[in-house]
């Protein structure tokens, strides 16, 4: 597993945050990876996705129906 450097992203956090304490951070600055955190913890862990896969990982979240 490659080790990935957090420490120079530029983090944004969700536009669906809604100041529930329930959101996710999104850095799109590394060279060929995309990382997302949980903007509670921005010291925590933080999951790295290649491009590809994070496009279909958003477009899975967009083509599910929200929960009741």
């Amino acid at each position: 597993m490659e080790e990935v450097s957090t420490a120079r992203m530029t983090w944004r956090k969700s536009t669906r945050s809604n100041g529930s304490g329930n959101c996710v951070e999104v850095a799109g600055d590394l060279r060929g990876k995309v990382g997302l955190r949980d903007s509670k913890d921005p010291n925590g862990p933080t999951l790295t996705f290649n491009p590809s896969s994070w496009v279909a990982f958003v477009q899975g979240i967009k083509s599910t129906p929200p929960s009741r």
